[in-house]
C-alpha cells in the first residue's frame, strides 16, 4: 500500500523535522519523480491517500509550494510520534489543504452554493475540520509541478503540449475521480482544471457524479473570481440543489 510513499520514505526520512523546509530541502534530485523540459515534477506525500467515501471533492491543477512544504513538515511530525501510514497521510492531506485567504474565498463561495444548507452544518469550514470525512481534495496534476521552479500555472505550457501532464491529467487523475463513490459533488476550480474535465467527458471518461463546472478558482490572485462566481451562481446552486436530494 502506499507504493509511492515507500519508495520516497528513505529520502523522508533524511530530512530534519525541527526546522522549516525550504526549497533546498525538498526541490533535489531525491524528490524529482520526473523532468521535462523546464517543468519539472517532485513528490509529495498528501495527495497518496484518497478518501473514497467523500461526499465533495473539489480539485486543483497541481500542488504548489506551499501545499508541498506544509504536506512534508506535518509528515515528519507523524514521523517522529510513529504513526501508522494512512494516518500520517491523511494528516498531511488535511494540511495542505487550501489555507489562508484562499480558503476563506472557497468557503464563502461553497457556502452562496448552499452546500453548507445541505449537509446539515453552519458554514462549509467545517468540511475542513470537523466533518472533513466528507470531503476530498486532490488536483488534477497529482504531485507538485514547477516550471523553472516556480508554480506551473497551467498556462506555460500548455497541458496538451507535455506528455507529462497529459499522462497524469488525463490517464492518472480519472482512475483517482472512479474510486469515490457514485453522486459525489466534484468542484473543478478554474479554467485550466475545467478543461481537463470536458475533455475527459467528451471522451466518455467521467464517473457519474455532480459536476459544478465554472466555479472560479479561490486565489486572491484571481481577481475576477467574485463576476465568474456571480455568473453563474444560479446554476451552481441548482446543481447543489439536484445532489442534496439524496440526503433527504
Amino acid at each position: 500500500m502506499y507504493p509511492k510513499f515507500q519508495e520516497f520514505l528513505p529520502a523522508i526520512k533524511n530530512l530534519n523535522p525541527n526546522w522549516k523546509l525550504t526549497k533546498e530541502d525538498l526541490l533535489i534530485d531525491e524528490f524529482l519523480i520526473e523532468k521535462e523540459g523546464r517543468l519539472s515534477m517532485y513528490y509529495a506525500p498528501h495527495n497518496e491517500y484518497i478518501n473514497s467515501r467523500a461526499i465533495i471533492v473539489i480539485v486543483g491543477i497541481t500542488p504548489g509550494w506551499n501545499q508541498m512544504k506544509m504536506a512534508f513538515e506535518k509528515l515528519l511530525q507523524g514521523l517522529e510520534s510513529h504513526h501508522p501510514t494512512e494516518q500520517m497521510l491523511k494528516e498531511a492531506k488535511k494540511a495542505a489543504s487550501f489555507s489562508g485567504s484562499m480558503r476563506a474565498n472557497l468557503v464563502q463561495m461553497l457556502d452562496e452554493c448552499g452546500i453548507h444548507k445541505a449537509i446539515h452544518v453552519q458554514s462549509s469550514s467545517s468540511l475542513f475540520e470537523e466533518q472533513r470525512e466528507l470531503l476530498h481534495t486532490t488536483s488534477t496534476i497529482k504531485y507538485p509541478v514547477f516550471y523553472e521552479d516556480k508554480n506551473y500555472n497551467g498556462y506555460q505550457p500548455s497541458f496538451k503540449k507535455s506528455p507529462l501532464l497529459v499522462r497524469y491529467a488525463f490517464d492518472i487523475f480519472p482512475k483517482e475521480l472512479y474510486q469515490i463513490k457514485e453522486s459525489a459533488l466534484i468542484i473543478p476550480l478554474g479554467k485550466t482544471v475545467e478543461h481537463v474535465f470536458y475533455q475527459l467527458r467528451q471522451e466518455g471518461g467521467l464517473p457519474n457524479h455532480f459536476y459544478l463546472f465554472g466555479f472560479p478558482h479561490p486565489s486572491g490572485a484571481n481577481g475576477h473570481r467574485k463576476k465568474q462566481f456571480d455568473q453563474r451562481r444560479e446554476s451552481f446552486i441548482s446543481i447543489v440543489k439536484a445532489w442534496a436530494k439524496q440526503f433527504e
